[in-house]
Order: structure tokens, then sequence, then C-alpha cells
């Protein structure tokens, strides 16, 4: 990518940072002895003496980064790992294993999560601050469920905002460049984004700010056409272009659901339905439009409320186990935060609406399923197969003339009958039959701190400095509302299409004391959550802190972390491609686990039955083939060995050591290690039940797709 960037800091009001120069004698040691963190312990505390490890991105360090934004240069901190499933779409990870979408990593903003609540998790920045607003960056990598419990299993980073008291005026930045330079699939491609900012002071007491940005560009192409299936018909010796199975990574609408078994020419064939690629059925211009503004309030010196509304409209391609075209996604955030030395209380509302988005393997799958049935399609072929055998064509021969006589008619990309198709199709709630995504979904979060060693000082001066007292509360509501394909209201005691709610409430203790001249450090955290569906879970957390001078310092810790499934995890309800994704708590998948088969052993068994078959080469009636081949494998079908949603567990040992080093502390030296112990971890399996109650069955059940329920868990 070639990057332009225009940086215009200063008009008529130009921006006015409150701080005093450093000189190059000074700023080293300004910033490795007295820079401090709030992340790692929720209370201002030296970035050395730190209990836990932290990363940290300074003001000063976002000026001199060369990366092209804020969220880039996290990608450069020490032991951080972060993924770009879409041009404007990153997902940061740290200690702990990842996806498309990483519920294990919060992502908070002046301390409040931006998460989009039916995933789970945040859409890279695009609820979070600009370039322009950014003050600083914390992370903190390793479970952070001790003090937040926000499925912070994995880390937990926080966006520090410019204060429009300290930082005034109006700001604007331009960034412009090219990408796909030689890119075949589309040519170069302009990329733009456009941020501005405004701050004021109106009195010493009230001040606000506003921000907008806006982004425009093209995306990544997904034209990745390896073979996920090379050896769907090994049996029968047909590989590459002449294996009817065939299904390209970025192809859809020919994956395990769109294929049959049939019968030609004496032997077992596996084909599958003809697709289309992935830029057939999604347009790859993106645009992020986000905005904000904040109105801040000091009642006293020491004391401030803010209200913040953030706000965004995004057209964008995004990545889980399918990928989907966000299209007029809309998120909308209401906050109210109360910030003082002893007090701190934040309440916030998110809003989800995912406004015309739709799944791109769907859509690909009833567009070919739109013009002609699978059994139509399977029927026509059969035929054409046939007729083409008897007229001499060998049987790769056979089987392109028969795909082409059954697609005669099928739908065409970029005619105009394929666009009013696949518009129809985007506004079909349910995946065996459209495309759409239709969630609205909310979270509702309160929040509340106090610092009772600092309170009690303020009244009773006596009070040990080295003793401290913190106690903090939360809960948190997801609100969806069922749209009876994504979701539906599992209860049985209300009505289905009632709004459907997920709680959790919890609380935490932490404690702490210096001793020996305050160089050794001892703090201990209890932390209790309670999550509708599970009982109450404990997380401890305890550190210490040696520092033998203030340029050395050398940190234990130990901690416990709980992860509760998200609502996509827990309450899915989706018609996905004859596949039924159900989520993972008894009240969605009741019985499910129990009867069904792993889908891996039932390829396995009906791959196993399809080489009987094919190499089967006695007289005996094709019916008593295929029993005899049913009978001779069965033993290879696996019961699902996994069971309903737990909450995730992880056991966590760091051990670390800071060093300001060389006159002024000029050079900082940084050692963790960390040892991660988990259980009850949470993934996604396809399971088949047959639709029999006799196990002695279950084989010939789970021989045709008819005679199947299938899942996804």
């Amino acid at each position: 990518m070639l990057l332009l960037a225009m940086w215009l800091p200063r008009f008529a009001l130009a921006q006015r940072p409150v701080q005093a120069p450093i000189s190059a004698d000074t700023s080293c040691k300004s910033i490795a002895l007295k820079e401090v963190v709030v992340a790692a312990s929720k209370v201002e505390e030296s970035f050395l003496q730190s209990p836990v490890t932290v990363e940290k991105l300074s003001a000063r360090a976002l000026r001199l980064t060369p990366a092209p934004s804020f969220f880039d240069a996290i990608e450069h901190l020490k032991g951080i790992q972060v993924i770009t499933p879409s041009l404007s779409f990153k997902v940061i990870n740290a200690r702990g294993f990842t996806n498309t979408t990483n519920v294990r990593f919060a992502q908070l903003v002046d301390g409040i999560d931006n998460q989009a609540p039916h995933i789970g998790g945040p859409i890279g920045n695009v609820l979070g601050p600009s370039d322009l607003d950014i003050q600083a960056v914390e992370i903190v990598p390793g479970t952070a469920a001790a003090l937040y419990g926000l499925n912070a299993i994995n880390g937990l980073a926080n966006f520090s905002t410019r204060s429009p008291f300290r930082s005034e005026g109006l700001s604007v930045r331009q960034k412009t460049s090219l990408n796909h330079l030689r890119d075949p699939s589309s040519g170069a491609r302009l990329f733009s984004e456009t941020s501005l900012r405004y701050a004021k002071a109106l009195t010493p007491k009230l001040a606000f700010k506003v921000n907008g940005t806006y982004l425009r560009g093209y995306d990544w192409v997904a034209n990745d056409q390896a073979e996920l299936n090379p050896n769907g018909n090994v049996t029968t010796g047909l590989f590459g272009s002449d294996n009817p199975a065939r299904d390209p990574v970025n192809s859809y609408g020919n994956e395990s659901s769109d294929r049959a078994t049939l019968a030609l020419g004496g032997k077992n064939y596996v084909v599958a339905r003809t697709g289309y690629d992935e830029r057939d059925v999604v347009d790859y211009h993106l645009q992020t439009i986000k905005y904000d503004a904040a109105l801040h309030y000091k009642p006293g010196a020491a004391t401030e409320l803010v209200y913040t509304y953030r706000g965004t409209v995004l057209d964008n391609v995004y990545q889980r186990s399918n990928r989907f075209r966000l299209q007029d996604y809309r998120l909308q955030q209401h906050a109210l935060q109360l910030l003082s030395p002893v007090v701190q209380a934040r309440a916030y509302l998110t809003t989800e609406n995912t406004g015309k988005s739709y799944n791109l393997r769907s859509a690909a799958e009833n567009l070919d399923r739109s013009f002609k049935p699978d059994a139509t399609w399977n029927r026509d072929y059969t035929t054409a197969w046939n007729a083409a055998a008897a007229a001499g064509q060998t049987v790769a021969q056979a089987h392109a003339t028969a795909r082409t006589a059954a697609d005669v008619r099928r739908l065409r990309p970029g005619t105009p009958e394929f666009r009013q198709r696949l518009a129809e199709l985007q506004d079909i709630n349910n995946w065996d039959q459209g495309a759409a995504l239709r969630v609205k979904a909310d979270l509702a979060h309160a929040e509340g701190q106090v610092d009772v060693a600092e309170a009690l000082r303020h009244h009773n001066s006596s009070w040990p400095a080295r003793l401290s007292l913190l106690v903090g509360a939360d809960h948190r509501t997801y609100i969806i509302q069922p749209d009876g394909n994504y979701f539906i209201n599992p209860e049985k005691n209300k009505d289905p299409d009632s709004n459907l709610t997920y709680g959790k409430t919890g609380g935490f203790v932490q404690t702490g004391v210096r001793l020996l001249d305050d160089k050794l450090r001892l703090t201990a955290t209890l932390r209790a959550d309670k999550n509708d569906y599970f009982r109450v879970r404990f997380n401890p957390r305890f550190t210490t802190v040696y520092s033998p001078t203030q340029r050395h310092n050398f940190r234990v810790s130990y901690q416990s972390g709980y992860r509760f499934p998200s609502l996509f995890e827990g309450f899915s309800n989706v018609n996905s491609g004859q596949v039924k994704r159900i989520g993972g708590l008894r009240v969605m998948s009741n019985g499910v686990f129990e009867n069904s088969y792993l889908r891996s052993s039932i390829d396995a068994f009906n791959a196993a039955v399809t080489a009987a078959i094919n190499a089967n080469t006695s007289m005996v009636p094709a019916a008593q083939k295929r029993q005899t081949a049913i009978s001779d494998n069965q033993d290879l079908l696996v019961k699902t060995p996994y069971t309903y949603l737990k909450s995730e567990y992880i056991r966590s040992l760091e051990l670390g050591y800071k060093a300001a080093l060389l006159p002024g502390g000029k050079l900082l030296l940084d050692v963790d290690f960390y040892y991660n112990s988990y259980r009850d971890f949470i993934a996604q399996v396809e399971a088949y039940v047959p639709k029999t109650s006799n196990p002695d069955s279950a084989a010939i059940y789970l021989s045709t797709r008819a005679t199947q329920n299938r899942y996804r868990l």
C-alpha cells in the first residue's frame, strides 16, 4: 500500500495540548520512571511496578509511531498479535487461542466495552476513537478476568481519549493511498480516510468535543481456489478439474451440504452443485462512517462527569466460520461516567442493527437452488451422465457434460436476473432459502468501584498509606429481539417472540500492602460472577512485586479466569445450508449431544462405504452391495464425546522483571514468562443425529442425508 497522510495541526483554532516541553535530557527518565498505567490494577500505578505485564503506547509513542494508525501500531507491541480479516477490520489478541472473532479479548474505550453485542467481540475499531482523539493505549496481555470479568481471558486493551479541557481546537487529518497495485482481480484502487476533531472548554468546568471519520476503500478480493475436497472421488480416480465434488476455498455452494452421492454406471460418485465464486456474490467496496460527541463537566477539582455518544455505519466483509457482507450495519452507544479519586461509576447502552447484511455462502447456495432444487438438479445430472456415457464419452467427459446439462438456465453472474435474485435472497431471513442476517441486539451495562482506602484517608489521615482496598461491582444484560432464524427465545414458559435476555452480575475486592519500606508490594484480588444458566464462579488473583531499588522490579502473579459463552455460542438457532446451527447451552440443544455422531466420522464412514461399493465387482444386486458395505464399516462411526457448554476456565502463572538501566533510565529492560492452562474450552463441532431411536439402525440412517438431522454445535 502506498500511503500519503496529510496532517493539518493548526487552524485558526489550533490543537492546544496543555503540557510542558520535555527536554532531550529528561524525556527518557520521565517516560521510563514516571509513566503510569491504570488497566493492570484499576488504579494509577507505576509502569515499572505493575504487578502484571502491561504494554503501553503513550501519547509520545503514538506521535512517533510510523504506523498508518494507532490501531496498526498495536501490532508492534511485545506479545500482541493482530490479524486482518478485512482492510478496515483488525482483531487484537494476546496469550491465547484466537480466530477472526476474538471473544476472549476485551476492548475498552475509556473503560467502556465497545463490543458488538450479538457477536461478543469488537468489530475492529469501528466504535473506537480516531487517530486525532487517541491519548494512550494500555494492553494487559493474559487474563484480566479477576478485575474486569469481561471474558478477558486472553487479554484486555483500554484506549484512552483526549480530554477537551486539556486539548482544545480543530484538527483535520486526511489519509490517501493506493492499494491493489498489480492485482489482476481488481486493479489499483483508491483508499481514503478523512478525520476531524473539534474540542472546546466553554468554562473551567464545562467542555465538549466532537469527532468524525469517513473511510472509503476497496477490500481484499478473496479468490483462493485451493481445493478443500481433493479426494472426494478418490476411489474412482477423478482428481483436480475432473473431480465432480470440487470445493475451492472461495467458491460457495459446493460444500458438504451441497453434495450428493449418485449411482452412475455401476459406481458411486460424490457430486457437488456448481456454486459461485465469492467475488460473484459480494461488493468489495467498503465504507465506514463513525462519529462521537462528549460533554465533560467538572463539579470539583478532581471530579468529572462525562456523557459520551458514539455511532458508526459500515459496509464491510466480515469473517467467522462463514463470510458475511456487513451492509448498512449500525452500532450506537450512550455512556455516562462519574470519575473521581474515590468513586468511579459507568453506565452504558450499546445497540446493534445488522441492517441489510447477508451470508455469502448461503447466497451462493440458494442462487443455485433457486433456479433448480437439489433433487431436480441431481436427476437431470444423472440422466445427462447416462446419455453421455452411452454415447461413448469417458467418465470425466460424461461428468462435464452432465454438469453443463444440469446447469442449463443457471443464473449467470453479472446479468440483471442474477443481480435481482441476489438482492431478493439478501432479504430472506432463512439461510436454507435466503441469506439475510437480521439481528437487533442491545447491551446494557452498569458498574462502579470505590477506592475504600482513599476514602478512609480523606476522613482519617491516620489510615496507613501502605494499605490499599478497592471494591467494585457490575451488571450486564444482553437483550436480543428474536428474528425467527438467527435467534429465538428458548424459554418454554415465554412467548417465543419475546426478547431473549442473558445477564451477568459480578463484583471484586482487591487489597494490597506495601512492606519493607515500600520495597515489597503484595496484592490479593477475589472476584465472583454469576451468569445466567451457570453457578457462581470465583476468580482469585495474587501478585507480588519486589523492588530492591526504584530501577529494578521483580514480579510474580497467579490468577484464574472464567469466560462465559457469548450470545452466538450459547443461543444460535440458524438454518445454515441444510445444517442447523444451535447454541451449546442445554436450553437450546437438549438431547442433541447424547444422540449425535461426529460428522468427521460420518464422512469417513460414507467414504469407506463408497469405496467398498466401487471395489465390489461381484454380480450381486446394488442394494446388497450397499448393505454389506454399511455393515462392514459401521464401526467407523463415533458418538459425539462433547457435551453442553461450561464456562471456559484458565489458570495463569506469570513471572517478570522490569528495569530502567543506564543513566537517566534510557534503556528499559522488560522480561516476562507465563504459563496458561485451559479447561472446558469452547469450540464448534458438526454432529448428525440419525432419525431413529434404534441404535442398531444408526449406520443405515447416517448413510443417507435424508434420514439424519444435521447440526453444527
